[in-house]
C-alpha cells in the first residue's frame, strides 16, 4: 500500500477562493505552499498522496508575486546615503515598513556620495532573505558618482567623478567593495566606461544607464558591452529627438544583441513622467518596463524638509525638490501607488501592471527562477490584493508578514 505520508513533514498551506497571477493571466486556482516554496499540487496529490494541513479562504482576492523595488533611496525618515551610527536599524525600519506596500524584496540605493560614505555604508548592507522582520535585500544599487554633471539632477556636483586610466580600479577605490552591489548606474559617454561595464557584467552586476547625455550609438555600445537597464527613463537624460533619440531610443533599437532585453525603470507617480510619455514607453517596449519608486527618506512622512544624501529636499504632496529649487529629487509615492497609477495612466491590464513591479525586475536581476512569479518551486513571496490593487496582505516564504486590519480574515 502506498503511504499517505508526504515526502516532507512540513505543514502544507492551501490558499483557496482566489485568482492567481500565473503565466501573465489571472487564473482561478488554489495556491499551495510548503517550506516557503510554491508547490505543484499534481505532484502533491499523485506522487506524495498529500493534502493540506491548513486552508485559508482568500475571499476572492487576487494573489500576485511580491513587488521588487530596485531603486529606493530610503523612506520613513531613513536615508540610505547617510552614514549614521544606526544605519542598520534604519534599513531594518524601511524593510519592515515597505511590507504594507507590497514590497517583498528591494535594492537599497545610494546616490552620488564621497568615497568615505560608500566605505562606511556598503559593509553594513548584506544580502538577506525577507521575513517577519521585513522585505529581503537583494543587494545595493549605486547610482553614481560616475555620471554626467549636465544631467546630475539631484546629485551633488562636487562628488561626481570620471574614470582615469585604470577605470575599473577607480570604481573599486570609490566604492571600496562590490560584495553587496547588485546594480551600478553610470553615464556611458564617460571615457573608459565600456571596460567598466564589461568588468561589472562579468561579476554579475547589472549596469544601468542614467544621469547621462549619451547619444543613441553610445547607449547601444554600452548595451553591446553588457548594460541591461535604464535608470528612470526620460528623467536625467537627453530628451527624445527624432534624429538622435538618445538613451530613450534603446526601447526600439535594432542594435540590441540577440537574446538580450533592455529593461527601463519608470517612476510612475504622475510627477516624474507625464502620462503620455509613460504610454509611449509602455507601448513601444511593454516587456521592458520596471516600476521603481526612487523613494527618498521623506516617503511616508509629512510635507517638509528631509535629506537626500548630502543635500536637503522639500516635499510638497508628491513633489520633491532640492531645497530652494525646482529640481526634482526622487519620489515619495509608494510602490503600490505606482502600480495603480501605471494601470490608470496606460489602461493596461491588471496582469500587466502587477508584472511590471514583480516579474520584470526579477528578470532584470536574473532571479525569475525564484522571485517575481507564482510558478512551482518559486519562493512563496506573494500579495493578496483587492480588485483596485490595494494590498490586503503580504506573505514572504509563505508566512504572513503584514495584513490590513480591516480585512477581517
Amino acid at each position: 500500500m502506498p503511504s499517505n505520508k508526504s515526502v516532507s513533514d512540513a505543514p502544507i498551506a492551501q490558499f483557496t477562493n482566489c485568482r492567481l497571477l500565473r503565466g501573465s493571466r489571472l487564473q482561478r486556482e488554489d495556491l499551495w505552499v510548503r517550506e516557503g516554496k510554491i508547490l505543484n499540487p499534481e505532484k502533491l496529490f499523485f506522487d506524495e498522496k498529500g493534502s493540506a494541513d491548513v486552508r485559508l479562504d482568500c475571499k476572492g482576492c487576487i494573489l500576485a508575486p511580491g513587488f521588487i523595488d530596485v531603486q529606493i533611496n530610503g523612506g520613513f525618515g531613513v536615508d540610505f546615503s547617510l552614514a549614521t551610527g544606526d544605519f542598520g536599524s534604519g534599513i531594518d525600519l524601511v524593510s519592515q515598513k515597505i511590507l504594507s506596500h507590497g514590497v517583498t524584496s528591494f535594492c537599497p540605493t545610494l546616490v552620488t556620495s564621497p568615497p568615505s560614505v560608500y566605505h562606511q555604508i556598503l559593509p553594513q548592507i548584506s544580502v538577506r532573505d525577507g521575513g517577519a522582520h521585513g522585505a529581503g535585500i537583494l543587494g545595493a544599487h549605486l547610482e553614481g558618482p560616475f555620471i554626467s554633471k549636465e544631467k546630475r539632477g539631484a546629485h551633488p556636483e562636487n562628488y561626481i567623478r570620471t574614470f582615469e586610466e585604470n577605470a575599473f580600479q577607480d570604481l573599486l577605490a570609490m566604492y571600496g567593495s562590490l560584495d553587496c552591489v547588485r546594480i551600478v548606474t553610470l553615464a556611458p559617454e564617460i571615457k573608459r566606461s565600456s571596460e567598466v561595464i564589461q568588468e561589472l557584467t562579468k561579476r554579475g552586476i547589472c549596469v544601468s544607464l542614467g544621469h547621462s547625455v549619451a547619444n543613441l550609438s553610445q547607449a547601444e555600445e554600452a548595451v553591446q558591452h553588457g548594460a541591461t537597464f535604464i535608470t528612470h527613463l526620460f528623467n536625467a537624460m537627453l530628451p527624445f529627438h527624432h534624429r538622435d533619440p538618445g538613451i530613450v531610443g534603446l526601447l526600439t533599437s535594432d542594435k540590441i544583441p540577440a537574446g538580450r532585453r533592455v529593461f527601463y525603470g519608470m517612476i510612475c507617480d504622475g510627477i516624474h513622467t507625464n502620462p503620455a510619455a509613460l504610454r509611449i514607453a509602455h507601448r513601444a517596449h511593454p516587456k521592458g518596463m520596471v516600476l521603481v519608486t526612487d523613494a527618498i527618506a521623506g516617503m511616508g512622512l509629512p510635507p517638509g524638509r528631509h535629506t537626500l544624501g548630502q543635500q536637503m529636499v522639500e516635499i510638497d504632496g508628491l513633489n520633491t525638490y532640492i531645497a530652494g529649487t525646482k529640481t526634482l529629487s526622487g519620489g515619495v509615492a509608494t510602490m503600490d501607488t505606482c502600480v495603480r497609477h501605471f494601470r490608470e495612466a496606460t489602461g493596461c491590464s491588471v496582469e500587466t501592471a502587477l508584472e511590471a513591479a514583480s516579474l520584470h525586475p526579477a528578470q532584470l536581476l536574473g532571479i525569475e527562477d525564484k522571485k517575481g512569479t507564482l510558478d512551482y518551486d518559486s519562493d512563496a513571496d506573494f500579495l493578496m490584493l483587492d480588485d483596485s490593487l490595494h494590498v490586503q496582505a503580504t506573505y514572504i516564504a509563505g508566512e504572513e508578514v503584514w495584513r490590513r486590519d480591516a480585512l477581517g480574515m
